[in-house]
């Protein structure tokens, strides 16, 4: 299984539309790709200058399911994404495969 994070830094005079776009539209896409099981969308908490820092984590089914993803499907969200908001945001992807899950009993 494929932890993929996205660390998002956001100018602060566009966080509000910024996180709105995020929910009700980037993130119901990357979803409908099919490849992702869910995700979690976290503010990091922190010093920022001049803005706000948001993670973004989907699970995928599996490493195969992430790799279609990346291959067919990532590039043009990507393209939208940074057409929409260009310099007002920047950002890098983590892919963290995941070694041991579980839940507290």
């Amino acid at each position: 299984m494929i932890l993929y994070n996205i660390t998002i830094s956001v100018d602060a005079s566009c966080a509000k539309d910024w996180l709105n776009y995020m929910v009700e539209e980037h993130i119901p896409a990357v979803l409908a790709t099919g490849h992702f099981r869910d995700y979690k969308l976290c503010r990091v908490e922190g010093d920022e200058q001049g803005g706000e820092t948001y993670a973004v984590q989907y699970i995928a089914h599996s490493p195969a399911a992430f790799n279609k993803y990346q291959t067919e499907c990532a590039p043009s969200l990507q393209a939208e994404f940074n057409k929409k908001w260009g310099d007002k945001v920047a950002s890098f992807r983590t892919i963290l495969p995941v070694l041991h899950e579980g839940k507290a009993s």
